[in-house]
């Protein structure tokens, strides 16, 4: 749930740059990605056998926890900086991304879900592609399409790979 409600602000929130009728045609299929995928999971879990589902403990567990603040000071921190300081708004999606994708190689590590080193490494490119969009000229726009939307589409997909090893019975990813 978590990687489908921040997939959907991802598209929401950053498809607003582009001409008409494009963010409505954006924003509508998230939405529809969306729903889709919460059905899945509602349907994968009353199939789940309790030996699947995910242990609550893995989110009292300190180095989760650890991850978050630290994430939670690299992005406010340096959104800070980025919009504050540098006044370069059109990248603060691309430093979410960044920050965001390093996150899961960190939690990739700990629960040891090998999806999250391949999400990981996808919204870190994207946000990454963000600011060298930005350095080569690219518009607010672009970068909102490229490292948020993107970041959005990935999560995702992420989401659908999980939902279907855990239809398969692989409970590695899907943890």
């Amino acid at each position: 749930m978590v990687a489908i409600t921040f997939g959907t602000v991802f598209v929401l929130v950053n498809s607003g740059g582009v001409p008409d009728p494009w963010p409505l045609v954006i924003r509508a299929a998230g939405v529809l990605v969306a729903a889709l995928l919460i059905a899945g999971l509602v349907l994968v879990a009353r199939k789940a056998p309790p030996a699947m589902q995910a242990p609550a403990s893995d989110f009292v567990d300190r180095r989760y926890w650890i991850i978050v603040a630290l994430e939670a000071v690299a992005l406010f921190g340096g959104l800070f900086v980025v919009n504050g300081v540098l006044h370069r708004t059109a990248v603060s999606v691309a430093w979410v991304a960044l920050v965001v994708g390093v996150h899961f190689f960190g939690l990739a590590r700990i629960w040891r879900i090998p999806l999250y080193y391949w999400l990981g490494a996808a919204m870190t490119v994207l946000g990454l592609a963000g600011f060298l969009i930005y350095a080569l000229g690219g518009t607010a726009a672009i970068i909102g399409l490229v490292a948020g939307v993107c970041s959005g589409a990935v999560l995702y997909a992420a989401v659908g790979v999980a939902l279907r090893d855990a239809q398969r019975g692989r409970t590695s990813v899907a943890t």
